[in-house]
């Protein structure tokens, strides 16, 4: 849940992505053939080092990594959907690397297409509120030197299965 109570006056969008759209459109083969597979998640290539310019040092912090299906069931509604992404989906580990990489990309693409899209535009004291487990965000941030500030509440999950 984001709550937001600064908004710039143009930009700051967020784009929501519904990972049962994404797939629902693939075919049954490859719903089968992802079905079984499973990619790991890694925090670190993404974070480590990011604020050294800002004078943090992360030696030894060690960044969450685990082991999650490519295509997980919604433990409420049963539906299936994606469960890889672009900033810490690292392999898929039933592949060889090569393999693994051009499956990866082509989810990534897939899953960022505009038909599974919808773009939340922000005003001041607006609240969006969007499951993890089924749906990727993405906040734009196209309104520098502008501010966009508020309140986020995230709810612990569930390990997918």
């Amino acid at each position: 849940i984001l709550y937001l109570h600064t908004v710039p006056e143009s930009g700051g969008d967020t784009v929501f992505a519904s990972m049962y759209a994404a797939y629902d459109a693939l075919s049954e083969r490859m719903q089968a053939f992802l079905g079984d597979l499973t990619a790991t998640h890694d925090g670190e290539p993404e974070y480590r080092g990011r604020y050294a310019d800002r004078g943090v040092d992360d030696t030894g912090k060690v960044y969450p990594k685990a082991v999650h299906p490519v295509i997980r069931t919604h433990p409420v509604t049963g539906r299936k959907s994606i469960y890889v992404n672009r900033i810490f989906t690292t392999h898929i580990n039933e592949l060889t690397a090569s393999e693994s990489r051009a499956l990866l990309d082509h989810l990534f693409d897939h899953c960022e297409r505009p038909d599974f899209q919808c773009r939340f535009q922000w005003e001041q004291h607006s609240v969006a509120m969007w499951d993890n487990r089924c749906v990727q965000h993405l906040a734009l941030w196209d309104y520098y030197p502008q501010v966009r500030s508020g309140f986020r509440v995230t709810v612990r999950g569930d390990r997918p299965f």
